[in-house]
């Protein structure tokens, strides 16, 4: 999977996670929304690793030093790819928050990172 594709993922599963917790929050009170959203937001989770990450074949008779470097050289750059964007998300939330914006919501910082990276802003070597 290319790097803004998967940027693209783990900003649609902040702004999905959000938009669950709202809603359940709409919808009950207190803990009880946030143990319900609590609920959900692993599922979405689950989900963005499945289509995330490489699918992987190990020989069956493969030693276990080879099946740890078969795991490193597959999973490593789909890790590195999607710690990258919750970071890349985060910083973008925390400098929208620290400068005190008003005028934008979460939401709207997190669409507005979407749109950069559908523009190729944050493409490897850009």
């Amino acid at each position: 999977m290319e790097r803004a594709e998967v940027l693209k993922r783990v900003i649609g599963i902040l702004t999905e996670a959000q938009e669950i917790r709202r809603a359940v929050e709409d919808g009950s009170d207190g803990d009880e929304a946030y143990d319900a959203a609590s609920e959900i937001e692993p599922r979405v989770v689950t989900q963005m690793l499945n289509e995330m990450l490489p699918h992987i074949s190990v020989p069956a008779d493969a030693a276990p030093q080879e099946v740890a470097h078969l795991l490193a050289a597959a999973l490593g750059p789909a890790l590195y790819t999607m710690v990258s964007g919750f970071t890349l998300a985060f910083t973008s939330l925390a400098v929208a928050h620290d400068e005190g914006r008003t005028d934008v919501s979460s939401a709207e910082v997190l669409q507005s990172l979407a749109l950069q990276v559908e523009a190729g802003r944050f493409d490897e070597g850009a």
